[in-house]
């Protein structure tokens, strides 16, 4: 059973992070990944422009060259890769964490490979992993995802997109240039306002001009083999399909954090409990970094403003081991 000082659950950008800063001040460390290196980004959509600019994605001032301003998918994962390569960070991967648990001053950390133990646990594992699902009948049936990849798969094919956010508005704009007949399900009035501003006035004019068939202030009733049920304001309407990309957003996994015994305030942000000056949880020694500390606020953090929390809980875990040693 090996033992590190730190250990690191999550290989995503802020999970990096945490390793680079762990590395520089001399702690031993290892960086547990589920998948592949930065695995969330890994499942991004294929096309995927980011909403922040290249440097603003940098972290430990490693700089991020992007042929736009706003890099692209592609371009992240050669980015995140290299600065673990040429670290040499010390990352496992497609090793997923089972379970985490207090013994006395140490950590026990259980695998789905070994086990480990650990003076400190960062939890960095991001929201991307759960859908919040939409809760309808016939939304287990094979033609419906909550991830999207590609839009040549959608080609020539009648394609229901629901949400409002960047995810969905993104994938129905790229599957209607590839062929697809879009229809638009949004549950409020109009496009969410936080769409990407150069992309909103492009959802807009295909809605206006007919291209793209937009439902608002809809819900939908019901999923069948190959036909929708909404509920509209003027009722319910039932309309033809093949396929259903349900992009309503993600979440934390709450009963991992749970499990742990991090504190989730009782509401419907279930924010998890923990010093904003050190980002330690309610429970000593373990850290949350990155937008995971949004519960379910997952538009609050970002990499551009979560990445300082790989020197804050590096620089708290040296000041109590100074003071301990005093």
């Amino acid at each position: 059973m090996e033992h590190f000082r730190i250990v690191i659950i999550g290989g995503g950008p802020i999970g990096i992070a945490c390793g680079l800063e762990a590395q520089k001040k001399g702690l031993s460390y290892v960086i547990l990944e589920k998948g592949p290196i930065v695995n969330s980004l890994f499942n991004y959509p294929i096309n995927m422009q980011f909403f922040s600019s290249s440097e603003k994605l940098e972290i430990d001032n490693i700089p991020f060259i992007s042929k736009e301003a706003k890099p692209k998918r592609n371009e992240a994962l050669e980015y995140y890769r290299r600065i673990v390569t040429s670290n040499n960070l010390n990352i496992r991967l497609f090793e997923k964490v089972a379970h985490v648990e207090k013994q006395n001053e140490q950590f026990s950390i259980t695998t789905n490979k070994t086990n480990y133990t650990a003076d400190k646990v960062i939890i960095a594992t991001g929201f991307y992993d759960i859908p919040n699902t939409i809760d309808v009948p016939g939304e287990n049936l094979p033609k419906v995802s909550h991830y999207y990849k590609d839009p040549h798969f959608y080609a020539s094919q009648k394609l229901a997109v629901i949400g409002a956010s960047n995810s969905a508005i993104d994938a129905a704009l790229e599957c209607y240039r590839k062929g697809s007949e879009v229809s638009l399900i949004i549950r409020g009035p109009e496009v969410g306002k936080r769409v990407k501003y150069w992309v909103r006035p492009d959802i807009i004019n295909r809605i206006e001009e007919g291209s793209i068939k937009a439902y608002y202030d809809t819900t939908v009733k019901e999923i069948k083999e190959h036909s929708l049920v909404l509920n509209t304001p003027e009722g319910d309407k039932e309309i033809e399909n093949d396929f259903v990309l349900a992009l309503t957003g993600y979440k934390p996994n709450f009963k991992f954090l749970e499990a742990v015994g991090i504190e989730l305030t009782n509401d419907e942000k279930k924010l998890p409990k923990y010093n904003p000056d050190t980002m330690e949880t309610n429970i000593g020694g373990l850290y949350l970094a990155g937008v995971i500390c949004g519960g379910m606020e997952t538009h609050k953090w970002f990499i551009e403003n979560s990445r300082v929390h790989a020197q804050m809980i590096v620089s708290s875990i040296l000041k109590e081991q100074v003071i301990t040693n005093q």
